[in-house]
């Protein structure tokens, strides 16, 4: 393996801002133990031990006291030799040590700096990078496992794999062009069509898995909706259970989306209570329930509410056939609210999932959700985590559709032409060719000091 060597050292706090038991400064590159001496006055560092360590700024002036840990390069997260110093948190501590790393001659690193020297220096490939900056955001603990696991290479194997397949199958066209005037098997085109067919399908399973488990990656969305008065907002009042919505029995109360994130077993979930969606009487309620309509279209999940103590009008018909737009790609919800009020809700079309009364107990919704979100991680199939990796995907899969019709006609430089951009497209998911602007952007959206 080659190690990228750089000029300069980078220096960062790999811990969150705010009051903490420890934070923890960064420092990679060649100057990294240099500094750390200088900062402790202290020349002897065992890799990998915990020092006990007085830190100093660069007027002498105690910082405070500290364990320093040297990682030798290549043993680090960045191959490069890197030292932590892990201080009492809290704001004024740590960002006095920072500097006192700049002062030394560290530079202050870029957001994702260090994952992208890993990645330069072969630690790491784009697969597990992103599942490391996934990881740090991630909205459940069925989320994180996947993310481990990505972390430690399955994602990796896959796209090797597939990788391998599509070179394969090339070899297959290579070997036709290269001897055309060989004796070739006869049924050596179909067998080059059953290889692509059967991959063809991998990768769709792929892409349906990991599209239809998207909102265990960055958290299910639920958006509450309902005519104005059905009890949306006593609804998520009960699920956040504190009063974070106006109640009352003014009909529009609701004139903007309200959103609040809450735990529902192993996930966090944005619960979106929306404006109740009718004619709208004026400008400030017609932004509202436009707001409303972007919510839906945006969730995971559409918890639909109707009042049963009310005649169902056109308002109700009017949901309902909003809804049925979404009922193809959204898990939908139905529920009669208020059922301890008369009934008197007739509509038979409506297979409700539940009847509740919002105000006193939500528990049946709070299992219908959780029952929902955990069948949707049930899969163990391999999952792409970043909408990056699925347009590579995708292009993989069009530039096979693409290679059918030279196959065909057996103008075999056309079709090793896709197929060599197909096996581009799944290697850009690991370890693209070099393309510095696309690296620049995906590991700027990291956290300063990863």
């Amino acid at each position: 393996m080659t190690i990228t060597t750089t000029n300069d050292t980078i220096s960062a706090i790999a811990t969150a801002n705010g009051i903490g038991s420890i934070a923890i400064i960064r420092i990679s590159g060649e100057k990294a133990l240099s500094i750390a001496r200088i900062l402790s006055k202290k020349q002897n560092f065992i890799p990998r031990y915990a020092s006990l360590s007085t830190i100093y700024n660069a007027e002498d002036e105690l910082i405070d006291e500290s364990l320093v840990i040297y990682f030798k390069a290549p043993f680090s997260f960045t191959a490069e030799d890197v030292v932590e110093i892990q201080c009492h948190g809290g704001f004024i501590v740590a960002q006095s040590i920072l500097k006192a790393t700049l002062d030394a001659g560290a530079r202050l690193a870029e957001a994702g700096e260090f994952s992208k020297r890993a990645f330069f220096n072969g630690r790491i490939d784009l697969s597990e990078a992103e599942a490391i900056a996934q990881l740090i955001e991630a909205k459940s603990e069925d989320a994180a496992k996947i993310l481990a696991k990505q972390m430690k290479g399955s994602l990796k194997e896959y796209i090797e794999q597939v990788r391998d397949e599509i070179i394969h199958i090339l070899a297959y066209s290579e070997v036709t062009i290269d001897y055309a005037e060989e004796d070739l098997p006869e049924d050596l085109i179909e067998q080059i069509k059953s290889k692509l067919l059967e991959l063809s399908r991998s990768l769709l399973k792929t892409l349906d898995v990991s599209r239809g488990r998207q909102g265990l990656m960055q958290g299910f969305k639920v958006a509450i909706v309902g005519k104005p008065n059905v009890g949306k907002s006593s609804l998520l009042n009960a699920l956040l259970s504190y009063d974070r919505a106006i109640v009352s029995d003014i009909a529009g109360t609701t004139r903007d989306t309200i959103e609040e994130s809450v735990k529902i077993g192993t996930h966090l979930i944005r619960m979106v209570d929306t404006a109740g969606i009718r004619d709208a009487k004026d400008e400030i309620e017609r932004i509202g329930i436009q707001r409303s309509l972007e919510a839906i279209s945006d969730s995971d999940i559409v918890v639909a509410l109707f009042d049963s103590s009310r005649k169902e009008d056109v308002e109700d018909t009017q949901i309902l056939s909003l809804i049925d737009e979404y009922a193809q790609d959204k898990k939908i919800i139905y529920i009669k609210n208020k059922i301890d009020l008369e009934q008197k809700f007739t509509n038979q079309s409506i297979d409700f999932t539940l009847e509740l009364n919002s105000k006193d107990n939500v528990e049946s919704l709070i299992e219908v959700l959780k029952n929902y979100m955990d069948i949707t991680n049930s899969s163990d199939e391999i999952m792409l985590i970043s909408q990056r990796q699925v347009s590579a995907v995708e292009r993989t899969m069009n530039n096979i559709q693409e290679a059918y019709e030279p196959l065909e006609a057996q103008e075999l430089e056309i079709f090793s032409f896709h197929l060599n951009e197909a096996v581009k497209e799944m290697a850009s998911i690991t370890r693209p060719f070099e393309n510095d602007e696309m690296l620049d952007k995906m590991f700027g959206s990291f956290c300063l000091g990863k």
